[in-house]
């Protein structure tokens, strides 16, 4: 038989942050300019590299404070930049649990974590929302442009056009959906939330092990009602600093909180 010429839109490239499996649609050009983690990765070598230098510095405030052992969870882990950096920052002293419900996404993040040699991860398909259970969602096409980190697992109102049209009447897979209190961690010192639209329901899921641990919280606030996330917060002992289009929240009772500082409007830690 004939070999059928067939599409290979994932690759593997050289970047700032390892050898990572990327998508070569992975972007979307709009009016207002390119975006996607995989035009960043093409086009730069790297993603948001200043975010990642500021958790990283978070991370290691946690190890000061706190001793070996951190955990951090990453929710919407992607193709794994932030996990991947996380994890070998933290070799020898820390582990990171990293979410991704994009099935084929999914296949990229857990053979990136494994080409860097992070054995200090563990990867899971999941959603992450206010219960546990399952989420029926569509699925982008891989094989045209789109910027797939933009993706909604369902839609948030907000209606960000990703590069390609997404059919919310047909949702053919089933994807397991977690709450972070159903994990019952022993300790947890620092949660990326990134999930399109669907961060207030984590925080949901999420009560019981933010008044137990006091994590230091990472939310992007881009899709949310901004100021429901910060009242939940603030109920729950939280301060929140505004940092982009994201939103830095520290425990009251954290010593974090007395070293961060406010330059020119970027956050710093002293």
């Amino acid at each position: 038989m004939k070999n059928i010429p067939r599409p290979a839109p994932f690759m593997l490239l050289s970047t700032n942050h390892g050898s990572m499996i990327v998508n070569r649609n992975d972007y979307h050009a709009s009016p207002g300019g390119t975006f996607g983690v995989g035009y960043e990765l093409m086009s730069q070598s790297g993603y948001e590299q200043e975010e990642i230098d500021f958790v990283l510095a978070l991370l290691a405030s946690c190890l000061r404070d706190k001793g070996p052992g951190v955990l951090a969870i990453d929710c919407g882990a992607n193709i794994g930049v932030h996990t991947i950096e996380w994890a070998r920052f933290m070799y020898g002293w820390g582990h990171v649990i990293a979410f991704e419900a994009q099935e084929k996404i999914y296949y990229a993040l857990a053979g990136n974590i494994v080409l860097n040699n992070c054995f200090n991860v563990n990867a899971m398909n999941s959603a992450v929302g206010a219960e546990c259970g399952h989420i029926d969602i569509p699925e982008p096409d891989y094989l045209v442009p789109g910027s797939f980190g933009s993706f909604e697992l369902k839609p948030s109102g907000c209606g960000e056009d990703i590069g390609q049209p997404i059919d919310y009447g047909n949702r053919p897979l089933r994807v397991e959906m977690v709450t972070l209190d159903s994990l019952a961690l022993e300790r947890v010192d620092l949660v990326k939330i990134d999930v399109e639209g669907m961060e207030e329901q984590v925080l949901a899921g999420a009560e019981s092990l933010l008044r137990r641990h006091r994590p230091i919280l990472f939310v992007e606030m881009l899709k949310s009602d901004k100021e429901a996330i910060r009242a939940r917060l603030a109920s729950l002992g939280y301060i929140v600093f505004p940092a982009g289009i994201n939103a830095l929240a520290i425990h009251e009772s954290d010593p974090l909180r007395v070293r961060l500082k406010n330059e020119d409007g970027r956050l710093q830690l002293v």
